[in-house]
C-alpha cells in the first residue's frame, strides 16, 4: 500500500488556480510512490482530523493568496494581497497534527510562509530587491540558491550539482523573522532572501522551500529528490507523540 500524503487544496477562492496548480503536486507525489490525499477546504474540523488519522505525511502547497499579517502582529500594507482564511485554518490543522505526531512535512512557497508564521515567525509583506522573484510560471531558471552545508537540502543535491543550483520563483513575499526552531538552509545569494528552511531536529523531517519543484519535476534531479525524500520519510514514519519523545 502506498504511503499517504495529506495536501490541502491551494485555495478556497479560486477554482481556476486550483485546477492549474494542484495537478503537478499530485503527479510528483504519485511518481515518488506516494498517494496524495487532497483535503477540501470546506470540510469540518472533525472530518479533517479523521482523514489525517490515515495519512503519514503533509505537503503544504503554494497559494495565490497572502497570509493575514495580523497572524504575525503587523498591519496590512498596501502591497499585501488578500487572505484565504479557509486555507489558513486547514494548514493549521495539518501542522498541528504533523508536529504532534512527528509526521514529515514538505512546505512549498506559500506553504513555507504558512509554516514560518505558524512557528511564530513573520513575513516580508512585499519584496523590494534587484532580483525578480516572480518572473512567471514558465521561467524555470529565475535565480540561483546557495544551500547551507550539512543541511537536509544539501544532501539531496547530486554530486555534480554542488554549486548554487538554479530554481524557479513565483512569490512577492518571503520570510522576515524566522519561526521557532527553524534554521535557514538556503538563500538567494544576490539579495539574501530566504529560500529554504528546515526544522532544527534530526528526528523530525520538516523541509520548506520558497520555489516550486513540482513545476520542474520532469527536468530537475533536485526537484525529484525533494519529493522522493518526503515519500521516504513518510514511509519510515511511525506514530510518535511529542510526549513520548520527551519521555524517551
Amino acid at each position: 500500500m502506498s504511503v499517504r500524503i495529506a495536501i490541502p487544496e491551494p485555495t478556497s477562492l479560486d477554482e481556476a488556480y486550483n485546477a492549474r496548480s494542484l495537478p503537478p503536486y499530485l503527479d510528483a507525489l504519485r511518481f515518488s510512490g506516494a498517494e496524495p490525499v487532497v483535503l477540501a477546504l470546506n470540510l469540518p474540523q472533525e472530518a479533517v482530523a479523521q482523514i489525517l488519522a490515515g495519512t503519514q505525511g503533509v505537503l503544504l502547497p503554494g497559494s495565490r493568496f497572502d497570509i493575514d499579517p495580523q497572524a504575525y502582529g503587523e498591519a496590512r500594507t498596501r502591497e499585501c494581497g488578500p487572505s484565504d482564511p479557509a486555507r489558513t485554518a486547514v494548514d493549521e490543522l495539518l501542522l498541528q497534527d504533523a508536529f504532534n505526531l512527528y509526521k514529515p512535512i514538505l512546505a512549498i512557497c506559500g506553504g513555507m510562509q504558512a509554516l514560518n508564521v505558524w512557528r511564530n515567525g513573520s513575513l516580508i509583506q512585499d519584496l523590494k530587491t534587484a532580483v525578480n522573484h516572480q518572473p512567471g510560471r514558465d521561467v524555470n531558471q529565475a535565480h540561483r540558491v546557495r544551500v547551507e552545508s550539512g543541511s537536509r537540502l544539501e544532501a539531496l543535491l547530486e554530486a555534480g550539482d554542488r554549486g548554487d543550483p538554479w530554481v524557479n520563483s513565483s512569490h512577492h513575499q518571503a520570510i522576515g523573522t524566522l519561526g521557532d526552531n527553524l534554521i535557514v538552509t538556503a538563500i538567494c545569494p544576490e539579495d539574501d532572501v530566504v529560500e529554504a528552511v528546515e526544522l532544527a531536529s534530526a528526528e523530525h523531517f520538516v523541509l520548506a522551500i520558497q520555489w516550486h519543484p513540482e513545476r520542474t519535476f520532469e527536468t530537475s534531479a533536485l526537484s525529484r529528490a525533494i519529493f522522493a525524500e518526503l515519500a521516504r520519510n513518510a514511509t519510515a514514519w511511525q506514530p510518535r507523540s511529542v510526549q513520548e519523545s520527551v519521555a524517551g
